[in-house]
């Protein structure tokens, strides 16, 4: 079938040439890769980045502070997808909302490569804001390539998943490469041409996407900002920050700060769902569903805790601790975060067939997320054993730190894609982005407890700290567990 002409959303929900699905699928795929090319590009060699000493081209920092950067940053590239997709709901629409992300997740990465501490961070707010715009509307927009009811809907979202962790394995590999064995902040610099080749090909599937993502009133066929006005805006900010960095001196405590996000993302979660829960202007089936998105957000948190250890405690643990010599050659160590994304890539389409197949008998979300709680956890009683043998002053072999990967993928593909695609089936349709930003807040609050872990490394045992995530996770799925049949009730008929 011939691809539509982006007229209406009805053609490009009807089109069936990317791989039995809509060719605005594939543009967003790609938009997705490029930017987690950018996002774990960056993320692959932050933590070393910090902790590096400053004659090799680091910043110095101690291990404390690094993870309490690090956890900030993670968790707030997550926590602002709720404004940012409240942005998008109330003023943009998803599909600017994605293009101005882009743009600041391109200032964000040339920013990382100025030579400077204010640019570091300058680059890190921006980083955090751009990725707060773009990666919740890009899944609400993929979302709304699917009418209600369509079987498509989660295997689509596998698919896209596939672009996400291909993203996923490309960067660490270059920017890894080039961050550890050239310089770190040319490693940033790559991870920022990645997301502007990810801008380029999202404005020239623009048309492919139908009205999905835009604003009511807003003609598809209008132009975004052409790529001369994206490329002068990322050169002029960029030297903004530049000269800033040179005037001026910044030193902030990312631990007081790292703390005070802690609360935040606890009274901000609470806020949020008693609105939802109790609020004015719900239907008694919205109350249900906001319900049920909090049984999966909590669950949700656990996972992402123990999961996104891997650009902290689970790196340093590579690097420290792990053999990684192949033939008279030490490989990277940020290599490994090449590891899941390639598990998910191979197993992506299996579960996208698997869900599709299974038909009625298809496990319910809860089901599918009891499951990735259980993987995760496993993942870490596997490293105890290598754990162990550290102990005794022998690196272990890379096999260990593998199979957990290999877990772990498996439980971030009955998780993650299931959760985004279940978001866009329980949200109400005036809020469809605010609740996908606030699916992410799930994440953040993962991501900063995974930061605060990674800060402990160097003064508890890391069997200690591995044993601690898996026994989260062991419990989070046991109660979760207990709890999907009331879960699927509230869920009002989505699966």
């Amino acid at each position: 079938m011939a691809t539509p002409s982006g007229t209406s959303l009805e053609s490009a929900r009807a089109d069936r040439s990317f791989f039995g699905h809509p060719r605005g699928l594939a543009t967003l795929f790609f938009t997705e890769m490029w930017e987690r090319f950018s996002y774990y590009g960056m993320r692959a060699i932050l933590m070393f980045y910090m902790v590096s000493k400053v004659e090799t081209g680091g910043l110095g920092f101690p291990v404390s502070k690094a993870g309490a950067v690090y956890g900030l940053y993670t968790a707030m590239v997550y926590l602002l997808g709720l404004p940012g997709g409240w942005v998008a709901d109330r003023i943009t629409g998803q599909r600017r909302a994605v293009l101005y992300g882009g743009i600041l997740i391109s200032l964000g990465e040339f920013c990382l490569v100025l030579p400077s501490t204010l640019t570091f961070y300058i680059g890190l707010v921006l980083l955090m804001a751009g990725t707060g715009m773009l990666k919740p509307n890009v899944s609400t927009i993929v979302g709304q390539l699917y009418a209600q009811g369509d079987v498509r809907r989660d295997s689509g979202f596998s698919i896209f998943y596939m672009g996400i962790n291909l993203g996923a394995l490309l960067s660490p590999i270059l920017c890894g490469w080039v961050g550890e064995k050239v310089g770190w902040r040319l490693g940033f610099g790559l991870a920022g041409i990645g997301m502007l080749a990810g801008l380029i090909q999202y404005v020239a599937g623009w048309k492919h996407l139908g009205t999905a993502g835009l604003k009511a009133a807003e003609d598809p066929s209008k132009k975004p900002l052409p790529l001369a006005a994206i490329v002068t805006v990322v050169a002029v900010v960029a030297a903004g920050a530049f000269a800033a960095g040179r005037w001026f001196k910044l030193e902030i405590t990312p631990e007081l700060i790292s703390n005070a996000l802690g609360v935040l993302l606890v009274v901000l979660s609470v806020v949020v769902f008693s609105w939802l829960l109790l609020g004015k202007g719900w239907t008694h089936e919205e109350r249900k569903r906001s319900a049920a998105i909090l049984v999966l957000f909590v669950t949700s948190a656990v996972f992402w805790s123990a999961f996104e250890q891997a650009g902290s405690t689970l790196s340093l643990f590579a690097r420290q601790s792990i053999d990684r010599v192949v033939l008279g050659f030490q490989f990277p160590a940020s290599w490994f975060q090449d590891v899941e994304p390639t598990f998910v890539i191979l197993f992506a389409p299996a579960f996208a067939w698997l869900w599709l197949a299974m038909a009625k008998r298809e496990p319910s979300s809860p089901a599918k997320f009891t499951l990735g709680l259980v993987l995760v956890g496993l993942g870490y009683v596997l490293l105890l054993p290598a754990v162990a043998l550290n102990a005794k002053g022998t690196l272990a072999s890379p096999w260990w730190l593998v199979g957990t990967y290999w877990l772990h993928g498996l439980g971030e593909l009955a998780l993650s894609p299931v959760g985004l695609s279940s978001m866009t089936k329980l949200a109400p349709a005036r809020l469809a982005g605010f609740v996908m930003g606030l699916w992410f807040a799930a994440t953040a609050i993962g991501n900063y407890m995974a930061g605060r872990m990674a800060s402990l490394y160097e003064s508890t045992s890391i069997s200690t700290l591995f044993g601690i995530a898996a026994v989260f996770a062991f419990g989070a799925a046991l109660v979760l567990a207990l709890l999907i049949k009331p879960t699927v009730r509230l869920m009002s008929g989505v699966k």
